[in-house]
């Protein structure tokens, strides 16, 4: 069955399935500025445009473009900026 989740007021919007490797969801971004936790472990897989991130732990902010990944351990915090709409697929473990 598919999910639908919706993030600070419709401006993250994704769906959620199973799939045998496990759960994922795959979405889209408005411009802005978000602050995301973790309960699982996730990589997450940029699609289209770029996501500017902080990492859990970081002070610097890294810019992850179309085609790269990143990964969170569990129970973290992290910070994504958008200046574009930007979709992403997120696997969870």
């Amino acid at each position: 069955m598919i999910s639908t989740n919706e993030y600070f007021d419709g401006q993250v919007k994704s769906l959620g399935y199973t799939t045998s490797i496990g759960n994922s969801t795959i979405g889209v971004m408005e411009p802005g500025t978000y602050e995301f936790g973790t309960s699982t472990h996730e990589t997450m897989h940029v699609i289209e445009g770029e996501m500017i991130v902080k990492l859990p732990g970081s002070t610097a902010w890294l810019t992850f473009k179309a085609g790269a990944s990143y990964e969170i351990d569990a129970d973290e915090k992290f910070q994504v900026k958008v200046s574009a709409h930007t979709a992403y697929l997120c696997q969870y473990k």
